[in-house]
């Protein structure tokens, strides 16, 4: 039974050294997180709104904002990695793409806990009208290419 018992706990951490592993050598997406929204808005739709709900909005439009506008240069959607586009995956390169990554996140973060102490503040027209506007930025996102030259 003794030995059993030491071949299944050898096994699990052989298996869990072997997926560790593979991780380590995967290229990382250049975008992360959360990357797109569930539905655009109208005017109308946000007026009848609760301020709760539109302080909800603002700060999802904010999250997925982050996320992409910083790299639009490389990519508009995830699951694009740095060997996609044809940079090597080099030690430096993606300890540069962890340390943006990491940034991405700090800077949500100190934002939102910003946004939530002072936003509920904010102008209810204000609000709406800066929901519109990120909603645009987003959709504008969908026309991208349309910009690229041959």
């Amino acid at each position: 039974m003794r030995t059993k018992s030491t071949l299944l706990i050898l096994t699990f951490f052989l298996i869990a050294t072997v997926s560790f592993a593979q991780k380590k050598n995967e290229s990382m997406n250049i975008i992360n997180g959360k990357v797109n929204i569930s539905k655009y808005h109208s005017h109308d739709e946000l007026d009848r709104m609760s301020k709760g709900e539109l302080l909800t909005l603002y700060t999802e439009r904010i999250k997925v904002i982050v996320n992409i506008l910083p790299n639009i240069a490389f990519a508009t959607k995830p699951g694009i990695t740095m060997s996609d586009l044809g940079i090597p995956d080099t030690k430096e390169n993606k300890k540069a793409l962890e340390n943006n990554l990491d940034a991405s996140v700090s800077y949500f973060d100190s934002t939102i806990e910003f946004q939530r102490t002072i936003l509920p503040y904010s102008d209810t027209r204000d609000l709406i009208a800066a929901i519109l506007f990120y909603e645009e930025t987003l959709k504008s996102l969908h026309t991208y290419n349309d910009y690229k030259t041959d």
